[in-house]
């Protein structure tokens, strides 16, 4: 145990004198302190000379239109078109455009062979509370129906029919009719990004209705 005990204290002794005297010279750090900052370089600046501290970016304002039309409407429908509006107080922000377009698709109940049986069905329809409708009287296949609107779609005309069951029609049927109908664009002005958010909520509620930058 001794011999071990001298042997462990002969190479401690041995490490430090190597780790003492025999590091070459260009190993150890000569002059710590020349790498240190040069105190005569620093500045010392006052709060009140400092430069102001950059402003926050401003979100990006929301991006909204100058002009928006909701439509088309027909003559006799754009009444309540208008009259959804009402709660949004447009004023003279709120025009008219009216246009003709060719219609492809019909809401209709068939024809009824003859008038007296038109006017019956139209009576029919009333008590139910729909007064958009007129008897067809040109002459051809469809003399003595009841269209009950004409559509640019199929699907605004089966959004329609929908309607109308609901209502408690329950004769009515779509299909194909190429005509030229007079319709009506609803023109809102001034348009801020509020305005456009509460104009999509309400065409949104008006089935085959279209929300879109005036032509």
């Amino acid at each position: 145990m001794r011999v071990l005990f001298l042997l462990l204290l002969f190479a401690n002794l041995a490490f430090y004198a190597w780790s003492r005297f025999g590091v070459p010279a260009e190993a150890a750090d000569p002059a710590p302190q020349s790498r240190a900052l040069a105190p005569e370089k620093l500045k010392v600046i006052a709060p009140a000379n400092l430069p102001p501290p950059a402003p926050p970016k401003k979100p990006a304002p929301a991006v909204a239109v100058s002009c928006l039309e909701w439509g088309s409407f027909t003559v006799a429908d754009v009444s309540r078109a208008e009259q959804a509006l009402e709660p949004l107080g447009l004023g003279t922000r709120l025009a008219q455009r009216r246009t003709e377009e060719v219609a492809g698709w019909w809401v209709f109940i068939p024809s009824q062979r003859n008038r007296q049986g038109a006017v019956r069905k139209a009576a029919e329809l009333k008590a139910l509370g729909i007064g958009e409708y007129f008897i067809v009287q040109e002459e051809g296949e469809h003399r003595w129906a009841l269209s009950l609107g004409v559509f640019r779609s199929e699907e605004a005309a089966q959004a329609r029919l929908a309607a109308l069951r609901a209502q408690g029609v329950r004769t009515a049927r779509v299909g194909p009719r190429e005509t030229v109908v007079p319709k009506v664009w609803l023109q809102v002005k001034s348009v801020d990004a509020p305005l456009q958010a509460r104009l999509k909520e309400i065409a949104r509620q008006v089935d085959g209705s279209e929300l879109k930058e005036c032509s």
